[in-house]
């Protein structure tokens, strides 16, 4: 797998994360395990929806700088 999540994505789906979970205990509701989902996609820095539409917003995987390994972990 590529990466395919730049660093500002990253970092709004962190904080989206974050609200989400947060906003689901404050509610008490389970509705707010959804925020796993935008925190897995930020650590990981791969989206599966960024794949399937072809989107990458990892600028320096996208202008191919050597030396960078753009490549996720399996």
């Amino acid at each position: 797998m590529k990466k395919n999540v730049g660093s500002i994505d990253r970092a709004a789906r962190i904080t989206a994360g974050i609200l989400i979970l947060g906003t689901g205990i404050a509610f008490q509701s389970w509705w707010g395990l959804v925020g796993v989902v935008p925190l897995a996609t930020a650590f990981v820095r791969w989206c599966p929806a960024y794949t399937l539409i072809g989107i990458k917003t990892c600028r320096k995987c996208t202008e191919g700088e050597e030396g960078v390994d753009c490549t996720v972990a399996s």
